[in-house]
């Protein structure tokens, strides 16, 4: 008997042809890689018994001075808070201009540039996309602090269920995005309308935005051919990150009282939610790649990104969601699939053991645990669901399968008797193999064998791929399977 070690490393290879993604993973759902072995992510559960009107694109949670959690979410129609008893409740402010869930092409008047086409003539009937309607929800002390990019104006909760969010007295409007800084100011960015434009309210007091010689409000004009689109809160620095490029803010006090710097160019960000901040440094999806900021802005390698973007409805890119799952070391980024207008696929980057993988999940907003046990992550039906917990996929499939595996040299048929499971808990899983003579050959699979020790198997090739799948709603483990081959032939 020999026996074949089917060790695969980890992590998800898509990018290439099939024969380049020999010997490693090529496709996954619904799994991860940690420390080691292969195993499905926590399921989903629920949080919410009513539905949000609209679509979902920011959530957070924090708690209040008297040590009370709360959960701000907000739609393209509403803004929600959710108590601790996860009931629901409209905090929408009066006089809201309410958004889009999805990104819409604009064929009015003003779409396209001036001059474009002689008078008299037909018009095309394609037009650049407005974006979806997202928001960026923030901290100010114990109060919740947001804009719509559809509405424009910041908006403050104080806590208060029976009380809507009220417009932040005397702050810009027509803005894109906020953030708080660790220096208590508030950043409205793109404000009054210009793309470029940074500014920011006095220091602890968030109703002045006007700059005098005794306080420490202001604004500043980027140099950037980009417009702002969202802004994260590092050690020391705000990175304020555009269509186009990355900048950073540092406080340095009166009388221009921040200091901004281009850091990065050719790395603008996907959309306004699609930048997350994990151990002290930013990670953010672009039009066409990966970037992290850590002092420096530098693009990050991805076995995943052809697949990944060449994958994406780019009409439908500003729904583009990034989330931190601490306990996993991990950064998940949900987007559209060609095939879809909502975020129905993900792509994860595990920070810590530097690898990859895919998977189908409809949602459109997420957080990390934060104040709750579990990570709150929204679907498209409306419903905020805890991940992480238990083994239930509402019917999906959890898997991963390898690119191709040689088993055979040069010429050489190799015929496989015998698989040799290497599992936490026998038949926690099925295997099936998919087995060519050479790439791009007809494939023929085999299975699926419900795994015992050994498991009876017999087919014939000179490359294979294991597909392994879940087969019981449980925590399952899978190391390294072994094949007993034997010298096959072509007759």
């Amino acid at each position: 008997m020999a026996l074949m070690s089917l060790k695969i490393p980890p992590g998800v290879h898509k990018n290439g042809t099939d024969y380049q993604q020999s010997g490693v993973w090529n496709d996954s759902n619904l799994i991860r890689w940690y420390e080691g072995s292969l195993q499905p992510v926590g399921g989903w559960r629920k949080r919410t018994s009513s539905a949000m009107t609209g679509a979902c694109r920011k959530i957070i949670s924090y708690r209040d001075n008297s040590g009370g959690r709360r959960t701000v979410a907000g739609t393209s129609s509403k803004l929600y808070a959710i108590d601790e008893s996860s009931a629901l409740h409209d905090i929408t402010p009066v006089g809201f201009t309410a958004g889009s869930d999805d990104a819409v092409q604009n064929l009015g008047w003003g779409a396209l540039t001036w001059g474009l086409s002689s008078w008299g003539t037909s018009r095309p009937d394609t037009g650049p996309y407005v974006p979806a309607t997202t928001w960026s929800i923030d901290n100010w002390g114990e109060y919740a602090i947001g804009c719509s990019t559809a509405d424009g104006k910041i908006y403050q909760w104080t806590n208060n269920t029976a009380t809507a969010a009220a417009v932040l007295t005397n702050a810009p409007t027509n803005n894109t995005a906020i953030i708080t800084t660790d220096e208590r100011f508030i950043f409205a960015l793109g404000a009054g309308g210009e793309g470029d434009r940074v500014e920011w309210c006095d220091q602890e007091n968030n109703t002045v935005w006007t700059a005098t010689a005794t306080n420490q409000a202001g604004g500043f004009t980027l140099t950037t051919g980009g417009n702002i689109l969202t802004a994260e809160q590092l050690r020391g620095e705000t990175l304020i990150l555009t269509t186009t490029d990355a900048h950073v803010a540092r406080y340095q006090g009166p009388p221009f009282v921040f200091g901004f710097q281009r850091v990065g160019t050719g790395c603008g960000i996907a959309s306004g939610n699609a930048c997350v901040k994990a151990d002290g440094f930013a990670i953010w999806m672009g039009t066409n790649a990966f970037y992290v900021y850590d002092g420096g802005v530098r693009s990050l390698p991805s076995t995943v990104g052809d697949f990944v973007f060449n994958n994406m409805n780019e009409a439908q890119r500003s729904k583009v969601y990034g989330v931190l799952n601490s306990k996993f070391s991990e950064v998940v980024w949900f987007y559209p699939s060609n095939d879809s207008l909502e975020n129905d696929s993900y792509v994860t980057y595990n920070y810590k053991e530097k690898f990859w993988s895919v998977g189908s999940l409809v949602r459109t907003a997420g957080a990390d645990v934060g104040e709750f046990i579990y990570p709150n992550y929204v679907g498209f039906d409306g419903y905020i669901y805890e991940h992480e917990v238990g083994f239930d996929y509402d019917g999906a499939t959890v898997f991963a399968e390898s690119g191709p595996v040689e088993i055979g040299q040069g010429d050489r048929l190799v015929v496989a008797k015998n698989l040799i499971p290497d599992e936490k808990t026998q038949g926690d899983v099925t295997a099936i193999f998919k087995t060519r003579s050479y790439p791009n050959a007809t494939e023929s699979e085999h299975g699926p064998y419900t795994l015992a020790n050994p498991t009876s198997v017999r087919f014939q090739g000179r490359q294979l791929s294991m597909r392994v799948t879940g087969n019981r709603q449980t925590d399952w483990r899978v190391g390294v399977m072994r094949l007993d081959v034997v010298p096959g032939s072509a007759r």
